[in-house]
């Protein structure tokens, strides 16, 4: 569903509006759902549903346990070498990192 050109919403007293109907189907919003907004400089604003942003809880569980585990036995800590360094720099080569970049507000 393509969210028509020009839809808007007004700011009502207390700085609450409606998400047009083709934004609401566009994401998928019901009543009660969250948004995020991000805004660029240059004064561009986005907005998503906040469970786009959400962090995956299977994946959270498996740092968790990893972070245990190499808590509870450092010593199963290898460094790596062999073919699997020379595959992890094959697959980096071209990537180029500026380390003096600074970090946008999303990456603090």
């Amino acid at each position: 569903m393509a969210v028509r050109a020009g839809e808007t919403s007004k700011l009502g007293n207390r700085y609450q509006t409606t998400a047009p109907k083709g934004v609401r189907r566009r994401l998928n919003l019901g009543k009660g759902d969250r948004i995020r907004y991000s805004a660029e400089p240059g004064g561009r604003v986005y907005m998503e549903t906040e469970e786009s942003t959400r962090e995956d809880h299977a994946v959270g569980a498996f740092l968790d346990f990893l972070a245990d585990d190499i808590e509870k036995h450092p010593e199963r800590l290898k460094p790596i070498g062999g073919p699997l360094l020379d595959h992890a720099r094959e697959l980096v080569k071209n990537i180029e990192v500026d380390l003096d970049m600074p970090l946008s507000p999303d990456d603090e």
